[in-house]
């Protein structure tokens, strides 16, 4: 399944989504330019690697936020600047983009923490923005109750667009990122399961829905506007 668009028209222009979108960009054109000693210096100096954080010790702290910015090929970088792309904006628009940029931001270090946890003394080093991302996806999943995912299913080659609803897309993508993670649990580093940080994302998405919750000023889902579904 591959996601186009959602259902919700953003009243403000998404700065700072575009900003974190552009950032990511920036490092990863930075990164293919490097030779692959280079490179693998860069991710082994600001990759998130469990083994080598001391939460006591802040001065280890730095990948938690630096390794949201690195990618390690083209389809792990479009496939998370797209998703952001596609719900960003909303949860930008919903929170003001200064709480949003402070809301991403701790997403992705609160998603980096519990996979360090569930992996300390992994030498394995986790980066990516899919923790930060998966904690926008947990906001829009409490914001945006009824909001749907255009979305493209090859069935026999012929494409076929159909409307998810989002808490039924971003459902059943969080209970197979539980599911891989209680799986991954079981290989060694916590990610030898075709390299995916699991627990990244189930921090993430957790972190961003119970924020949103508390950041909701009615502390229950928040209403919709009449023109906030397309079409508008």
């Amino acid at each position: 399944m591959l996601p186009l668009r959602d259902t919700i028209h953003s009243r403000t222009f998404p700065i700072v989504n575009w900003l974190l979108i552009a950032a990511n960009a920036l490092v990863f054109f930075f990164e293919i330019s490097l030779s692959a000693p280079r490179l693998e210096g860069l991710i082994a100096r600001f990759g998130l690697i469990p083994a080598q954080i001391d939460l006591l010790n802040p001065l280890t702290w730095l990948p938690f936020l630096s390794h949201m910015f690195l990618h390690g090929g083209w389809f792990h970088f479009l496939s998370n600047v797209w998703i952001l792309f596609i719900f960003g904006d909303n949860v930008e628009d919903r929170l003001g983009s200064g709480r949003y940029l402070l809301f991403y931001l701790l997403g992705g270090v609160a998603a980096g923490g519990l996979q360090t946890v569930v992996n300390l003394g992994s030498t394995i080093p986790a980066i990516g923005a899919s923790g930060a991302i998966a904690a926008v996806m947990g906001a829009y999943f409490y914001f945006f109750p009824q909001a749907r995912v255009i979305t493209l299913i090859p069935v026999f080659i012929i494409p076929w667009f159909v409307e998810i609803p989002a808490v039924i897309f971003l459902g059943v993508w969080f209970v197979s990122q539980l599911y891989s993670g209680f799986l991954s649990l079981n290989a060694a580093g916590g990610m030898a399961m075709g390299g995916v940080a699991w627990w990244a994302h189930i921090g993430g998405f957790v972190f961003g829905l119970l924020l949103a919750m508390i950041l909701s000023p009615r502390r229950r889902a928040p209403r919709s506007y009449a023109d906030e579904y397309y079409p508008w």
